[in-house]
């Protein structure tokens, strides 16, 4: 990995870096609000050459002494991503080294990652901050029954993690979890999913985990929905008010679907709004 270059931005205390975890192979058929033809004559004049497959970011921050990591990858499940630790070991980052994990939500290309194969903690001195409601949907015997094959495996790595990770477990409250990052509680795709805001040096930065899984298509149609949101009506009003809240604001952002750019903002046109990669 020597030479590996990542993409980075400085928020005030916080040095914030995009770490790519690899692909997955997804489609466009997955979408709803759109037809597919659309929506791949957008991922077209974007510039995506695959655009039915997802990227996957998780995102490191350091600063104050502190090493912190947004999400954990796929882990390689599923055939999907698994670049995580060879990214991390590249900025000679050691999983030991990690003292806090903020995970947006349970699905397993989020959490993947946090266990090693033998099923213990794959980061041994981390604190692990997720969302109560994420936790009680996981657990939820009645959801489990529901859900289909994949999805009971789903709720079956979320336990394990869970209880891998039993006595560093801190439930997200709203408030500060070190000074100057905080939750932000977004609704829809999952019950409990949840960004973070740094706010350091009057400079913001909103990691907003799946805010958006196609980013072109769904920051130009905001009411596009897919197959993954547990409540898509709920993900949909969550995805417009954070979209025109950063536009307004003009924060820049950072979301686990997000190319290897990894960081944007957010800008108004007509009927929507444009992703705008991050150049320093």
């Amino acid at each position: 990995m020597k030479g590996t270059s990542f993409e980075s931005c400085q928020r005030g205390d916080f040095l914030v870096t995009a770490l790519s975890d690899g692909n997955m192979a997804a489609s466009l058929d997955l979408l709803s609000g759109i037809n597919t033809a659309d929506a791949r004559g957008i991922q077209r004049r974007a510039g995506i050459v695959e655009p039915g497959n997802i990227h996957i970011n998780c995102y490191l921050i350091r600063g104050r002494g502190r090493t912190l990591l947004v999400d954990a990858g796929t882990g390689g499940l599923n055939n999907a991503g698994g670049l995580l630790s060879e990214n991390l070991d590249a900025l000679g980052v050691a999983p030991e080294d990690v003292d806090t994990l903020l995970i947006t939500h349970g699905h397993p290309d989020h959490i993947g990652g946090l266990l090693q194969s033998n099923g213990s903690a794959a980061y041994k001195n981390a604190a692990l901050y997720l969302h109560p409601l994420e936790a009680e949907y996981w657990q939820d015997d009645s959801k489990l029954k529901l859900a289909s094959e994949r999805g009971q495996r789903n709720f079956a790595l979320v336990r394990r993690t869970l209880q891998a990770y039993e006595h560093k477990l801190h439930f997200l409250d709203g408030n500060e979890i070190i000074p100057g990052i905080c939750p932000v509680f977004l609704p829809g795709h999952t019950p409990g999913h949840t960004g973070f805001l740094i706010d350091s040096g009057g400079e913001k930065l909103l990691i907003w985990g799946d805010i958006v899984h196609f980013p072109h298509i769904q920051s130009a149609q905001p009411g596009v929905t897919i197959l993954f949101d547990c409540d898509p009506a709920q993900a949909e009003d969550t995805r417009i008010r954070v979209l025109e809240r950063v536009a307004r604001e003009n924060w820049l952002v950072a979301g686990m679907h997000f190319g290897r750019q990894g960081f944007a903002h957010i800008l108004p046109v007509e009927g929507g709004y444009r992703l705008a990669y991050f150049e320093k």
